[in-house]
């Protein structure tokens, strides 16, 4: 298989490196980190770069890219740890092209392609932690749209967004709205999060909504699968980074009178960490181009890519740490920012275990088939 990039994906490759490394150095980060963890002028300047376009179609004002270009351009932002949520786009773009009506596209998508609108996507609960089947969520028809009562937590940005795309329970089927922060009835309560970006508690009572699609589950499967993908790509760029910072620490870092990269024990660390981080790569690209495939397929494919990658994240953070010392858990120093990030990534859209039992779930299955 050719894993080799197209020359128009290592253009866009350098452009979004370029704007990390002049616009989003360590000062703005920590500025923006201490304004909250959220700056809408640089999600807008990823919009001006054309970037929340990416996954939207040309006839909806994107650029009509795939999952390759936002893998690349999420590595970049990943190696930057830039706080604003652009995952969030490519999430929310494909959900509403792939089950949107027209109306909801006509609507949503050339806002979403432009970045005039943030809308993210709201659907972790307390009680269901990573099951998307769980819901507490209730949808209720009223007059020509619907009502939503909701609890939803740990929003990507929620108390910044533009809107939210919400699964709710109507009439015993899970289904996918649309509710606007503007809206009546709905409240956000917005905090910091251990990446040192933000989120928000979003609590609906009686919200206005527009549906999107009545097929939720389907929907909602195929929106976890795709940030599955985005935080593949975004933890692929940080360990590359994190792996960097740690090799340049040690060509400085003196003791007993010669380069701790002489010890050869500590040679053979980086190694294993350069290891994890191929590993991670590979199972990356592997997300991506499995994006595309049927359901079941797709999503065995991100669950065992989620597995690699968590298993990584751990590895290299903990183990850039460990080289470093005491230096690589302050605050003053970048690479401890590098080890939250992955923390936080290893988490996300369900940990390690969570993905692990999902593929040891399929292989009893399948098992169960061939008996």
């Amino acid at each position: 298989m050719d894993f080799d990039f197209s020359d128009d994906q290592l253009a866009l490759r350098d452009a979004v490196a370029k704007w990390v490394e002049k616009s989003y150095d360590v000062e703005r980060r920590k500025a923006i980190v201490a304004a909250g963890g959220f700056d809408r002028g640089a999600y807008d300047a990823l919009a001006e770069l054309g970037l929340t376009g990416i996954c939207v179609g040309e006839d909806h004002g994107g650029l009509g890219m795939g999952p390759v270009e936002a893998m690349v351009v999420l590595e970049e932002l990943g190696r930057g740890i830039v706080c604003e949520p652009l995952a969030q786009a490519f999430v929310t773009s494909t959900v509403i092209q792939a089950h949107g009506s027209n109306e909801v596209k006509n609507s949503w998508l050339p806002k979403i392609a432009s970045g005039q609108a943030l809308v993210v996507l709201a659907q972790q609960e307390r009680p269901a932690r990573y099951r998307l089947d769980v819901c507490e969520a209730k949808a209720t028809k009223a007059g020509a749209g619907y009502a939503l009562t909701a609890l939803k937590n740990i929003v990507p940005a929620g108390d910044q967004a533009d809107a939210f795309v919400v699964p709710a329970m109507l009439d015993g089927q899970l289904a996918l709205f649309l509710v606007e922060r503007s809206a009546q009835g709905v409240a956000t309560r917005g905090y910091p999060t251990q990446d040192e970006a933000r989120a928000a508690d979003l609590k609906l009572d009686g919200a206005p909504a527009q549906l999107i699609t009545t097929d939720g589950l389907a929907a909602l499967q195929l929106a976890s699968d795709v940030g599955v993908a985005c935080t593949c790509a975004l933890g692929v760029g940080a360990m590359d980074q994190t792996l960097k910072l740690t090799v340049e620490y040690m060509n400085q870092r003196k003791q007993f009178g010669v380069l701790i990269a002489s010890f050869q024990a500590l040679r053979h660390r980086v190694a294993d960490m350069k290891m994890q981080l191929e590993l991670a790569r590979s199972m990356s690209y592997y997300a991506t181009l499995k994006l595309g495939a049927p359901a079941a397929e797709r999503r065995q494919a991100l669950s065992r890519a989620k597995v690699q990658l968590g298993q990584s994240m751990r590895f290299v953070g903990q183990q850039s740490v460990q080289l470093h010392g005491g230096i690589g858990v302050t605050d003053e120093y970048i690479g401890s920012h590098y080890f939250k990030y992955l923390t936080q990534l290893e988490l996300s859209w369900g940990d390690t275990l969570h993905h692990l039992g999902q593929v040891s779930e399929h292989m009893t299955e399948t098992a169960g088939v061939f008996a």
